[in-house]
């Protein structure tokens, strides 16, 4: 499974899915979210929801010097904090900008595709769905 942008057109820019996996990882800020909304130019030109699109070949695993990132079933990656040395060659290899960095820790935020801010979004406009390598397999 992995989260997807249904309908961009129906964010209000809440902040909801952020503060919500911020939750998840147990911070009141936002140095830990592992999803971002940010205007496209204001309210009359909407939203843009930028969160990890689960590549199958993820290119920010290719790049990552230590083998930190382990691409995941369905797409996407899981970080092993241990063997992250703070690079930030992930972050920039990701074509959307969807690998954050936590400056505190010096490590990457990805998203892990758990579904909690799904949940939180009170327009509908994540989803979980299969992802295209999980619905292949089926």
């Amino acid at each position: 499974m992995r989260i997807t942008v249904y309908d961009v057109q129906r964010c209000i820019g809440c902040g909801s899915c952020t503060f919500a996996c911020a939750r998840r990882a147990g911070n009141g800020g936002l140095s830990n979210t592992a999803i971002a909304v940010r205007s496209s130019g204001g309210i009359s030109k909407g939203f843009s929801v930028i969160v990890c699109r689960a590549c199958p070949d993820p290119p920010c695993a290719k790049v990552c010097p230590t083998n930190a990132l382990i691409p995941r079933k369905g797409g996407g990656v899981i970080l092993n904090p241990a063997k992250c040395i703070g690079c930030k060659n992930c972050q920039e290899a990701c074509p959307i900008g969807a690998v954050f960095w936590n400056e505190e820790i010096n490590k990457p935020v990805i998203c892990v595709h758990c579904g909690y801010c799904v949940e939180f979004c009170p327009h509908g406009v994540l989803r979980m769905e299969d992802s295209e390598v999980e619905a292949h397999a089926k």
